[in-house]
């Protein structure tokens, strides 16, 4: 038995446990494992992707000094004053 044919069954062991053991799905699962294991051996052949050469990130502009004057205060919207309830008589 070759690698690929040991790893075929392996993976048609594995669907078989996962579907809770039918019987008569024998075609069904070899199949569905042989195409597992041709992704997982065109994946394995594929070149690997080159990575990317990090660069410095290049320096800031100079920041300008901020102004001596203080920024103006933008208005206040006058607070809502509840109404003084009476004072009671005296007795």
């Amino acid at each position: 038995m070759s690698v690929d044919e040991k790893r075929i069954h392996e993976f048609a062991y594995q669907i078989w446990l996962s579907e809770g053991q039918p019987e008569g799905q024998e075609a069904r699962h070899w199949e569905m494992a042989r195409k597992l294991a041709e992704a997982e051996n065109q994946e394995a052949a594929r070149p690997a992707t080159r990575t990317r050469k990090v660069t410095k990130p290049k320096a800031a502009p100079p920041v300008e000094p901020a102004s001596e004057k203080p920024a103006p205060k933008k208005p206040r919207a006058p607070r809502a004053v509840a109404p003084k309830a009476p004072k009671a008589p005296k007795a």
